[in-house]
């Protein structure tokens, strides 16, 4: 029966192939990000312990060295607690130097999570204690891509830093904590500094939850150990309190509401499919009502009759998910090359069996989904009619037709809400890209350089090597400008704490706080963020000159609204030796954290005078600033060649990649909502198509009796407008209660913003007008003497 309506069984298999093949890519790719269990031992008990600051806004935040291990060891509900915090070495001495990421983790850390090395040993007690020898555990991936998976590397010398270290253990492939950059372990071993600094926040906290207490009971005790710190160490202490999310929940927060969007609409996409075939069903079932007629005349029963339709209709949904799995790997390479770089390892997709069990449940369903309104349909067979010749009257096929019409106005109200859903989200992008993150990206070339803490341990050392590298670097042709900064807009933010003179002195707890950039003189200029008032850094604003500092045009609202901020004084605690520092300018505000986040208070540093040794290099170039990279490089080399060198990115493509979750939101919704808006234009000019054959008899006795060619025609549109118009209604109340899922990713957009309802609805409405017109236009061409023959 499939082979002899060959037209019909292609497209229903075409749609379908689309539909599940998109809704299996989806869901491989949600299952291996939310569903997939993480692989460690009992990974549900891992939790994340955060420190929060509510009357500051602070949600997460980082922990000290003494809270935490106060936090460890006055804990009862949990069955161990580690520390760990990122940690960046230079690789030297085994070919090209390189700068790989690591972190550095206290006792038990491996033991926690439940995995050990698949090579060598975990660390020994005695190396983690202060003065322990260096060892090192290193990644699979590091060990197979750096030391070709050499088998003797382990007790072999690694120079990390200008240190050894022993490699006492490699990782087994896959294991990647917290994400796929960490390389290499190795011990973190608190020293007397830390120990002082209570209220430095630099620690991420991993507990396991004992296997009889809930995540409610832990939290509530860890709150009231966090009350008992605020009385104890107030100044430090006060205000903060602690936040338990679960390993599973960290690791996908950022994803999973983009992720369920899109399965959701992957799944309407289906389900406007769906419709469709239902419609072509119902058109088939038409032609076949003679044979529907006899097979019911000769003693087959409801029943039966709709089991065989049904088993037709299944058998073409299981030709349709043989046809989508076969285009599975090629969307999901799509979804892939979409989806920012950082949200899941490729090989971490593929289809296996709860994959083949989905996409056999979807086919299945699918095929229930839109054959049993046809079957039910055609059962409903009236013998006297369907075994005359003609007999049907248009009354008659308008009311066989309702059923077909409900489905393409529910394909419209679906395509409606997609529409709706790629509108907004287009919109708020469009928005975010217009935003001013208060400095120009363009013709600049940044390069991220981390100096070894043990050959630049102290200050000077590290002001010379970038002293000497900007000055060798601004002398290359095509240079414009070039700087240091230690955080790099829309990539990291460092905060700090600071006095203000003359004022009170602030409470436990409430002490002024901004964003801290340690910068070269010709920061601002290299970045084109504008200096509104005073002067920018200069070279005598050294080490041994009186410290200075520039705030941005936010500080200056909070803290000195109706005051000029020049030479006021802010001093940045016990680390900074400079002591008091005079304000000298005022710049404008730049996004350091976001497009989306609005500019915060930042405070400004020379970098002389707080020398880091984590920073990146900023290039403004005249060429285009990739060009410029291997001069650079070789820059770089001149000063140390054992100088490892980062990532090197132009600063579009860093504002590209902080917008690239929503990128990848705006591209799939719009291609769902494309594909949508196609399905549904088929189904009304399938409807009204179907409707003008069937009418002919009607129309060639409207046109003998004296209807104009327009008549007809405007009968035949107001049709298909009709069918529009009412699922552009529901669709749009049903958009207003869904699009809010949105809420959280749009920006300057609200979630029923009317001029993306509007455009909508009248782009439906003009695709619904383009779809009747082309059947209405055939049916002006209706001979009335043949019309008044048609049966």
């Amino acid at each position: 029966m499939l082979l002899r309506s060959r037209g019909v069984t292609a497209v229903a298999v075409l749609a379908l192939a689309l539909g599940i093949g998109a809704n299996t890519a989806i869901f491989s790719l949600v299952e291996a990000v939310l569903l997939r269990p993480l692989p460690f031992r009992d990974a549900d008990r891992l939790t994340m312990v955060w420190e929060n600051n509510l009357q500051r806004g602070i949600q997460e935040f980082t922990i000290s060295a003494p809270t935490f291990l106060d936090y460890r060891s006055q804990s009862g509900v949990f069955e161990g607690m580690v520390a760990f915090e990122a940690a960046s070495f230079a690789l030297t001495g085994r070919g090209e130097p390189e700068r790989i990421r690591g972190l550095r983790g206290t006792t038990g850390f491996l033991p926690l999570l439940g995995v050990r090395p698949a090579r060598g040993r975990d660390f020994l007690p005695a190396e983690m204690r202060p003065g322990g020898e260096g060892v090192v555990i290193v990644s699979h991936g590091l060990w197979a891509r750096r030391f070709g998976s050499d088998p003797d590397l382990l007790g072999q010398a690694l120079t990390l830093d200008g240190k050894s270290f022993t490699v006492s253990g490699i990782m087994p492939p896959g294991f990647e904590f917290p994400d796929r950059t960490v390389e290499f372990w190795v011990p973190l071993v608190f020293t007397a500094q830390d120990m002082s600094l209570r209220g430095y926040h630099h620690l991420s906290v991993i507990a396991r939850l004992k296997a009889d207490v809930p995540l409610e009971q832990a939290w509530t005790e860890m709150n009231g150990m966090a009350g008992r710190l605020a009385q104890q160490h107030p100044v430090t202490n006060r205000g903060w309190g602690a936040t338990l999310v679960p390993l599973r929940d960290q690791q996908v927060r950022e994803v999973r509401l983009a992720l369920l969007i899109m399965f959701g609409a992957v799944g309407f996409v289906l389900l406007i499919a769906c419709a469709s075939i239902a419609n072509l069903l119902l058109a088939r079932n038409a032609a076949r009502e003679r044979e529907i007629a006899v097979r019911t005349a000769l003693g087959a029963g409801r029943l039966r009759l709709v089991r065989q339709l049904l088993s037709e209709s299944v058998l073409l949904a299981l030709l349709g998910g043989g046809a989508g799995l076969c285009l599975t790997p090629w969307l999901t390479r799509l979804l892939l090359a979409i989806s920012p770089e950082d949200l899941v390892l490729p090989q971490q997709i593929g289809i296996h069996a709860g994959v083949l069990g989905f996409t056999l449940a979807v086919s299945l369903v699918t095929g229930l989904v839109f054959g049993v309104i046809p079957a039910v349909q055609a059962s409903r067979t009236n013998l006297n009619e369907s075994l005359k010749e003609g007999g049907r009257s248009a009354t008659e096929g308008f009311r066989r037709h309702r059923i077909r019409s409900g489905l393409v106005i529910l394909e419209v109200a679906l395509a409606l809400v997609l529409l709706v859903g790629a509108g907004l989200m287009t919109r708020s992008f469009l928005r975010l890209q217009a935003v001013d993150p208060g400095f120009r990206a363009d013709h600049v070339l940044t390069v991220r350089l981390s100096l070894s803490e043990s050959k630049y341990s102290e200050g000077r050392q590290r002001a010379a090597f970038f002293r000497d590298l900007l000055e060798r670097v601004e002398t290359l042709p095509g240079v414009q400008a070039a700087a240091v900064t230690n955080c790099l807009p829309l990539v990291s933010d460092f905060v700090r704490l600071f006095d203000v003179e003359g004022r009170p002195a602030p409470g436990p707890g409430e002490a002024p706080a901004a964003s801290f950039r340690a910068v070269t003189p010709e920061y601002f200029r290299t970045m084109r963020v504008a200096v509104r008032k005073g002067r920018h850094f200069t070279e005598q604003d050294g080490a041994e000159s009186a410290g200075v500092a520039i705030v941005n045009e936010d500080l200056t609202r909070r803290y000195w609204p109706k005051e000029d901020p020049i030479g006021k004084r802010v001093h940045l605690g016990k680390l900074d030796r400079m002591g008091w520092r005079t304000i000298v300018g005022v710049v404008g505000d730049v996004r350091h954290r976001a497009l989306d986040t609005p500019a915060l208070g930042e405070l400004y540093v020379p970098y002389s005078q707080w020398p880091q040794a984590a920073t990146t290099l900023v290039v403004r170039t005249t060429w285009e600033p990739v060009q410029m990279a291997g001069a650079i490089r070789a820059e770089v080399r001149a000063v140390d060649r054992d100088q490892p060198i980062g990532e090197i990115r132009t600063m579009e493509r860093v504002v590209s990649e902080s917008v690239a979750p929503r990128r990848a939101v705006v591209t799939l919704l719009g291609v769902f909502a494309s594909l949508a808006l196609i399905l549904a234009a088929v189904g009304i000019y399938g409807v009204i198509a179907y409707s003008v054959v069937e009418r002919t008899h009607e129309i060639g006795i409207r046109m003998a009796l004296g209807a104009q060619r327009s008549d007809v025609l405007r009968m035949v549109v107001e049709q298909g407008l009709v069918l529009a118009l009412v699922g552009v209604a529901i669709g749009a109340v049903a958009s207003l209660v869904l699009t809010r899922v949105l809420s959280s990713l749009l920006y300057g957009v609200s979630a029923t913003d009317p001029w993306t309802f509007l455009g909508v609805a009248l782009l439906l409405v003009g695709v619904a007008l383009l779809a009747s017109y082309l059947p209405a236009r055939h049916a002006t061409k209706v001979d009335p003497l043949v019309a008044l023959r048609t049966e």
